[in-house]
């Protein structure tokens, strides 16, 4: 049920507000092409009865999608998120996020926060709580990490972007990460996604390796449901039967998302890779397809990573991709301009 104040006063706005809220509807603002609009939000059985009797400035409507407010139904402007830095993720820019898989040292991520700068990138990525398949493998330095992914990423201006797995975890992420990563594994994992989406921080979803694009969407609604717009979709390689990837990029999911939403959609290409040799052809094809953005996976000595060695890019190899990027994205601009 979405009640939509179409016009009307403050006043009304008041007047009807504690109806509503003890309704079950909660009150969401949001941007469109004809200005701010308010939207009451809640269940289908939600007691309306005497919805009639309200002004005429609100109307009652059923969505048309169930991802309400990840959809364009009421919100048909691009969401635009802007950093602390002076990123913007969803505006005219591509942004580029880059860095190694794991924080595995001081040294390294001043090496890797150099380098990614120095070819483009804005926001810097990296993992120091580790999901892996094996709980024998490397899971991170935790605070540590945190700690000198935010000191080598302040040295070059850069901002953070790094995964919550634990809700315990939320604050002290929150601390030193502009925006919260939630990984794959936990695209559905709605008691997560609806902590972080109470924080107000920037989220970066993922999607599920086996999750449509309408679950994709609806995981994206428990962020924004708990009054949290700032949204970023990231597509990172849905599981097919093909072994020759460890992922295969759904580069359809690109139009797709942006013909049904107006979150910014950002690509990773090394997840759904697995191999450094098909990064650069498939971040080009992201851009190509409209992606907002790409988040790639950058290591000074792949050889040595304790994680994803093998689908990270040497920082040379890195400028030289944002080098053909760069051309690909400003010849679309000049395009369609």
């Amino acid at each position: 049920m979405i009640v939509l104040m179409n016009s009307g006063t403050d006043n009304e706005l008041k007047e009807h507000s504690r109806f509503f809220e003890a309704s079950g509807l909660r009150a969401y603002t949001v941007s469109t092409s004809k200005g701010p609009v308010t939207t009451f939000m809640g269940p289908d059985h939600a007691g309306l009865e005497q919805l009639p009797k309200l002004s005429p400035a609100f109307q009652c409507m059923q969505p048309s999608v169930p991802y309400v407010l990840a959809s364009k139904t009421i919100k048909d402007t691009p969401t635009v998120i802007r950093l602390a830095n002076g990123t913007s993720i969803g505006g005219k820019d591509l942004v580029i996020m880059a860095g190694p898989c794991s924080v595995e040292s001081e040294s390294q991520m001043a090496e890797a926060a150099r380098a990614v700068k120095e070819s483009g990138a804005t926001v810097l990525r990296g993992g120091a709580f580790k999901p892996r398949t094996s709980p024998y493998a490397f899971q991170g330095l935790g605070l540590e990490g945190l700690k000198m992914m935010r000191n080598a990423a302040d040295r070059e201006e850069l901002a953070v972007v790094t995964e919550v797995m634990d809700p315990d975890d939320i604050p002290v992420i929150c601390e030193y990460a502009d925006i919260l990563q939630i990984g794959a594994r936990n695209c559905q994992n709605f008691a997560l996604l609806k902590k972080v989406g109470k924080t107000g921080k920037p989220v970066l979803l993922k999607r599920g390796m086996m999750t449509t694009i309408e679950e994709f969407l609806m995981a994206a609604e428990y962020i924004l449901s708990e009054g949290n717009m700032n949204v970023i979709l990231c597509e990172r390689g849905i599981r097919t039967f093909e072994t020759e990837t460890r992922n295969t990029l759904d580069i359809s999911a690109i139009p797709v998302l942006k013909s049904k939403t107006h979150l910014p959609v950002v690509v990773d290409p090394s997840h759904a890779a697995g191999n450094w040799k098909l990064i650069e052809p498939l971040a080009l094809a992201a851009v190509a397809a409209g992606a907002d953005g790409l988040i790639i996976e950058v290591h000074p000595t792949p050889e040595t990573a304790l994680c994803d060695g093998k689908q990270s890019l040497r920082p040379d190899k890195f400028a030289s991709m944002m080098e053909k990027i760069n051309q690909l994205y400003s010849m679309m601009a000049t395009h369609r301009s």
